[in-house]
């Protein structure tokens, strides 16, 4: 197996701040926090991303998100929280990791990193919706 930096923090191979180590997902305080309190949850098993991660990893790992996501929140004092997945793109490590960031009323964090870009027009949009509807009707 290639060489991956969480699989190695799973293994014990690399010192990390853990804060989450169970059966099926282990947490650890990011290296280079967006804001103290930002913690990485990843699958103990190698699964590069959220499209791979198989049907029975579901539940495990986004049950730990939910309670991190309220953890993360009290252990800091923050007014909420913001949980996100990089899949393939802007993804750091090849290996999925949930994101779960303490929030703060201006915070300096503006709702998602990127502008909205709108529909051209009614047809694109349910031409878009349609597409979305097979691709999941094909979907292992």
């Amino acid at each position: 197996m290639i060489e991956c930096l969480f699989c190695e923090i799973i293994s014990a191979g690399r010192p990390a701040d853990l804060v989450l180590d169970e059966t099926e997902a282990v947490a650890f305080l990011d290296q280079r926090p967006v804001f103290p309190g930002h913690v990485l949850l990843v699958p103990r098993r190698h699964v590069e991303t959220l499209d791979d991660l198989p049907p029975e990893l579901v539940a495990p790992l986004f049950d730990a998100a939910r309670r991190l996501s309220r953890a993360v929140r009290l252990a800091v004092e923050a007014d909420g929280s913001f949980v996100a997945v990089n899949n393939r793109i802007s993804q750091s490590v090849p290996h999925l990791h949930v994101h779960i960031l303490p929030r703060r009323r201006r915070d300096g964090l503006r709702g998602f990193f990127w502008p909205r870009l709108g529909y051209e027009d009614e047809v694109h949009r349910s031409r878009t919706a349609r597409a979305i509807r097979a691709a999941l009707d094909s979907a292992p």
